[in-house]
């Protein structure tokens, strides 16, 4: 799949070398919208109404939690032995102290949450970055960050769970997982549809934006303002991931 992913992005024009399945990508990403506005969007909503805060906090510990060992693993990918150390006493802290990740009494003890991932990892070690991609379901990728499903999966406290839990246990889980994620994209959400001309562009260029943010550590390069993005600009210095 990957392989047919960059031979596509090989036959693309160099008027639109970042994102060079613009026209499906807008169909997904349109089919994407549609679920969201029909299913996850006004159940994020109630559940924000209905949960008080604190409750949310613990929900989203939790979460963060479970996934935490993917951050550890690309730590150490990254050659970062000090902050994946660091990240996984966080994860320890945190599933024993905490209460499986209910609560994060690591934070108070300067153990800081980082957020890496294998996109991130493959930039550090120089593979670009290919072309843009909206996934159904999952939404905005890219080609050089699709491999992270298979650790974010491989790592992921609850897809251990599933293997061994039963479906009543998991499937409300996995439901709840997805409604926090919504839920915590709201402002997000809302300010690209107050804001945006064109939702797909300004999604684009959102995640773009943060994935770079990520790369570099919350330290990017500055970039001169341009109205078209060459593909050379993205692979240079391991680009967006």
């Amino acid at each position: 799949m990957l392989f047919l992913l960059c031979w596509l992005g090989g036959c693309a024009t160099a008027q639109n070398q970042y994102d060079p399945l613009e026209p499906v990508n807008r169909l997904s990403d349109r089919f994407n919208t549609v679920i969201d506005k029909l299913t996850l969007e006004p159940t994020a909503r109630g559940y924000g109404r209905v949960t008080p805060g604190p409750i949310r906090t613990i929900v989203s510990n939790f979460f963060d939690n479970s996934t935490y060992m993917n951050v550890v693993l690309n730590d150490f990918l990254q050659g970062k032995g000090r902050q994946g150390g660091a990240d996984l006493l966080r994860f320890l802290v945190n599933t024993t102290l905490g209460v499986g990740g209910l609560f994060d009494p690591a934070s108070g003890i300067g153990l800081v949450k980082h957020d890496e991932d294998l996109g991130q990892t493959l930039a550090v070690w120089g593979v670009p970055q290919g072309g843009y991609i909206v996934y159904p379901f999952f939404g905005p990728n890219s080609y050089r960050n699709t491999p992270d499903f298979i650790t974010a999966t491989a790592t992921d406290v609850l897809f251990w769970l599933s293997l061994y839990a039963a479906p009543s246990v998991t499937v409300p889980l996995t439901v709840l997982k997805a409604i926090d994620k919504r839920y915590r994209l709201f402002e997000a959400a809302n300010l690209r549809d107050e804001m945006a001309l064109d939702p797909y562009i300004f999604t684009r260029e959102a995640w773009r934006q943060h994935r770079e943010y990520l790369i570099y550590d919350g330290a990017p390069p500055h970039r001169p303002a341009r109205d078209d993005w060459e593909e050379d600009d993205w692979e240079e210095d391991g680009g967006d991931g």
